[in-house]
């Protein structure tokens, strides 16, 4: 989709996003075929089949989007917005926003997960919190030692990713809540030295932070949707 802008050809799906895409395929395929058959009396395999079709819809666009953002971070070679050139800060303007596109989009398809994840286990994370994230969902399994197969691993997956997960949680907050994510730099360099050009923020970091969130993503759901499977042919 948005790879038109480079002129481009569209995306070949390969590797860990071919994997996670095929596993919720076959979920998603098998749900229906159970619906077809007349096993969804209460309807509940339909909305699990319309959950996992928004996630891959979902993943589709968190992928492309991911995809414009390291493109344009590639583009941009200058310390400080004051150095670019006019070309190079249209660059770092359409890097900044397909950047914010990413980690609200990252993060809200975890939380679609959760939600999915929640309801086909019965985990009833609701009691626990009323509006629960992904990671409230992973919390209350642990919690509760349920489904340690799918649990533990994704537990792990958490624990190893936490520094880049942290970083950029921080910056979906900052985003959503309190001032534009990358004007932090800027508001902490005023108050060290007004006059002077400001730093851009570590680029580099965040497009590595984000490679290492977007695998945490795709071995997430590739492992899930695998449950979920199992689960549904019990």
């Amino acid at each position: 989709m948005l790879r038109v802008l480079f002129g481009e050809p569209p995306r070949k799906t390969e590797g860990k996003l071919l994997e996670a895409m095929q596993a919720m395929e076959r979920y998603a395929e098998l749900l229906n075929k159970q619906i077809e058959q007349g096993r969804d009396q209460d309807h509940k395999l339909r909305k699990y089949e319309i959950y996992t079709l928004g996630l891959i819809a979902s993943l589709d666009e968190l992928e492309e989007s991911h995809y414009a953002a390291s493109h344009y971070a590639a583009l941009i070679k200058s310390a400080t917005i004051e150095a670019m050139s006019p070309e190079e800060r249209l660059n770092y303007k359409r890097y900044v926003y397909f950047d914010k596109n990413t980690f609200i989009r990252l993060f809200s398809l975890l939380d679609k997960l959760g939600t999915l994840m929640n309801e086909y286990l019965g985990l009833k994370t609701e009691r626990v919190k009323p509006h629960f994230s992904y990671f409230t969902v992973l919390r209350n399994m642990l919690h509760r030692n349920l489904y340690p197969e799918l649990n533990l691993p994704l537990q792990e997956m958490k624990e190893q990713n936490k520094p880049s997960m942290n970083r950029l949680r921080k910056r979906r907050n900052t985003e959503i809540h309190y001032m534009n994510s990358e004007m932090q730099d800027d508001l902490q360099q005023s108050h060290q030295a007004y006059s002077e050009q400001h730093q851009l923020e570590n680029i580099a970091l965040q497009v590595e932070d984000m490679k290492q969130m977007m695998d945490l993503v795709l071995d997430t759901l590739k492992l899930t949707f695998h449950h979920a499977y199992r689960q549904m042919r019990k």
